[in-house]
C-alpha cells in the first residue's frame, strides 16, 4: 500500500534536506569566527533554502508549470 503524503514533512526529500541543514547547522559552529559572516553564513542560508524550496513546491503542486520551475530552484 502507498502512504501518501499530507504535507511537506511527509516526503522523503524534504526530511532528508531537513536532516541535511541541522547537520550543517551544527557543524558551522566549529567554522573559525572569522567565517562566521562569509562562509558560514552563506552555508547555513543555503542549507535552509533547500527545505523552503520543496516546501513551496509542495504548495504549488497543482500547478504543473510552478511546481517543475520550483523544483529546479533547488537543484
Amino acid at each position: 500500500m502507498y502512504n501518501l503524503a499530507r504535507s511537506h514533512k511527509d516526503l522523503k526529500s524534504y526530511q532528508k534536506a531537513f536532516s541535511a541543514a541541522m547537520k550543517i547547522f551544527q557543524l558551522s559552529k566549529s567554522f573559525p569566527k572569522e567565517e562566521k559572516y562569509a562562509l558560514t553564513d552563506q552555508i547555513r542560508r543555503y542549507s535552509r533554502s533547500v527545505c523552503a524550496n520543496l516546501a513551496e513546491a509542495w504548495r504549488k503542486r497543482r500547478y504543473q508549470a510552478a511546481f517543475i520551475a520550483k523544483l529546479n530552484d533547488y537543484d
